[in-house]
């Protein structure tokens, strides 16, 4: 049988969710964003269109503005196979067609491929607080969605702690109860404890007040000849007071009183135990309560089932697992967008913090990363990591590229920091442009190393040079490139003449020259010794501002970090301290 997976998700006025349209992955779908974006919701969504029982209370706070008389409404457009649907609904439930994004009615006599057979669900909150769940016919009447074809879908839930507490013990509707199938247990229980005289266990003082309690019960015409029993309450069994335990040293402890981890965890199991064929999960938050070594086993495990999941998290150990899932972004603004894997699967395993700042900036190298953040650190109130903002390494140009066009297309908000390498993409480049605005910063022509150097009077060139442990090791990869034995700075500036600058500029990048390609690898290590490292990075922030260059560059600079400040919520500067 086909596995059950939702194609099409619209939820319209539910809870802080106006309107969104989701057309998620088949497998594993991990939604990232801020706090309070709408993750959960969406998870909540769906577990209450396939919630497997009838007791979901619900609250004015499940409708958008606590606004009852619009409603709500969640729609799943779905795989099912027939044979799952066939004898859950009132009348035959008749397909859908799924062609072009859409359900389609079929057409009688219609030629050409048909498309993958799809139902229509759907669940409605009315203005009294009641739930109205619908299979929504071709021919546009509706039909009552049961629990038997929800349970038959089948959904695993991991939420939160009070749920997770609730399923590990036989409280109605719980996925213990589900699973054990025993409901004439609370009947069974009922009567043995009915018999159990709990009125012998009071004291006389308590016995006499339920003596003059009766009596006042008589006076008033009230049912009389009161006595004690152990009876369920309002929303709670008896059987709600029994829950699993599990050997712990030869005890037999109760799992609820075991770590938040393990908790989830048994949860999780019990829940998959309900189901016949994979269901579809929900995990929110998947972090919680569990060792980063567990997070990854439990990512492995969902995404080796090969049945739709849904996660929310904004742990780096679960993105760095989830290297087969379909990454989404949900912004403030209930925009949800795709990374595409293909763009962002170097930073997904290598730096995930780029997902989950509040605010990232993608620096091309790590050149660019070390004078990114020490420019940050001067323009900013507070360490980046007070105010959620991230420092990311776009490994090269070509990998920032299409890092960039990822992050845009699933709506983070970043900014970029890159060299401007002649005649690369600029069609791409211009279209990231218009996007980003002034949160992106490109020289002109050529790279930090080269403008920097460019802008150098040429007294401050040996005050470049130095450096606290290698001054002689920059030195050293000049006289190699102009080949001499001297490598005093007085013999360098001697055979270098006018092109002392373009030297230092091609050793600081690694530059081959022509004919020593047996000896690349030397040459493009001399760039490691000068400024192809986050410190060096720094250092070049640094002496911009010793030797007094500033000037030179703040405004193409200062533009970018103030937008940097306003995205973070921070007002303009109009300089930088020296």
């Amino acid at each position: 049988m086909a596995e059950a997976h939702i194609l099409r998700l619209k939820i319209e006025r539910f809870r802080g969710i106006i309107d969104l349209t989701w057309f998620p992955a088949k497998g594993m779908n991990v939604l990232l964003g801020g706090g309070d974006s709408g993750k959960t919701t969406i998870l909540d969504a769906i577990a209450l269109l396939l919630a497997p029982t009838n007791n979901t209370a619900l609250s004015d706070a499940d409708y958008a503005g606590r606004d009852l008389a619009t409603g709500f409404k969640i729609e799943a457009v779905m795989s099912l196979a027939p044979e799952l649907v066939a004898g859950q609904t009132l009348k035959p439930a008749w397909p859908w067609e799924w062609k072009d994004n859409e359900p389609r009615a079929p057409a009688i006599g219609e030629e050409g491929p048909r498309g993958e057979p799809v139902y229509v669900l759907r669940v409605t909150g009315s203005p009294d607080l009641e739930l109205h769940y619908e299979v929504v016919q071709p021919n546009g009447d509706t039909d009552h969605l049961s629990v038997g074809l929800r349970r038959a879908i089948g959904i695993v839930r991991l939420s939160g702690e009070d749920r997770n507490d609730r399923d590990l013990r036989l409280v109605q509707g719980s996925a213990l109860e589900r699973l054990l199938s025993d409901h004439a247990l609370r009947s069974r229980l009922g009567n043995k404890l009915a018999r159990t005289e709990v009125r012998a266990e009071l004291l006389d003082d308590a016995k006499q007040k339920l003596i003059q309690l009766d009596a006042s019960f008589k006076q008033q015409a009230l049912p009389d000849k009161l006595d004690l029993a152990v009876t369920g309450a309002q929303g709670v069994t008896i059987t709600a007071l029994i829950g699993l335990t599990a050997d712990c040293r030869g005890v037999q402890l109760p799992l609820s009183n075991w770590g938040s981890g393990t908790r989830r965890l048994a949860a999780l199991a019990i829940a998959e135990e309900n189901q016949s064929a994979s269901p579809i999960t929900l995990v929110d938050e998947l972090e919680r309560g569990l060792e980063p070594y567990r997070q990854r086993a439990l990512v492995k495990k969902l995404q080796a089932a090969g049945s739709q999941t849904f996660v929310t998290t904004h742990s780096i150990s679960t993105i760095s697992a989830a290297t087969n899932a379909s990454l989404w972004h949900l912004g403030a603004l209930g925009r949800l967008g795709k990374l595409d894997g293909q763009k962002v699967s170097a930073h997904q395993k290598l730096d995930p913090d780029t997902f989950l700042a509040r605010f990232s900036v993608v620096a091309e190298g790590a050149t660019e990363v070390g004078f990114v953040v020490a420019l940050l650190e001067r323009a900013l109130p507070h360490p980046l990591e007070t105010l959620g903002v991230h420092v990311s390494d776009g490994g090269g140009h070509e990998t920032t590229l299409g890092l960039l066009e990822g992050l845009l297309d699933g709506g983070i908000a970043f900014a970029a920091f890159a060299d401007n390498e002649e005649g690369k993409h600029p069609g791409r480049w211009q279209a990231i442009s218009r996007r980003l605005g002034p949160l992106l910063f490109r020289w002109e022509n050529g790279s930090l190393e080269e403008n920097f150097i460019a802008a150098l009077a040429d007294h401050q060139i040996e005050a470049l040079i130095e450096h606290p442990e290698d001054t002689g090791g920059r030195l050293r990869t000049l006289a190699v490139r102009l080949q001499i034995e001297d490598k005093s700075i007085a013999a360098v500036r001697a055979q270098a003449g006018d092109n002392l600058k373009t030297l230092i500029v091609q050793a600081a990048l690694g530059s081959v020259p022509e004919g020593k390609d047996a000896e690349k690898k030397l040459y493009k290590n001399h760039a490691q010794i000068w400024f192809k490292s986050i410190e060096g990075g720094q250092e070049l922030a640094a002496k911009m501002f010793a030797l007094g260059l500033w000037p030179t560059f703040k405004g193409r600079l200062l533009p970018f970090l103030n937008a940097i400040r306003e995205a973070v919520g921070l007002p303009a500067l109009e300089d930088l301290a020296p």
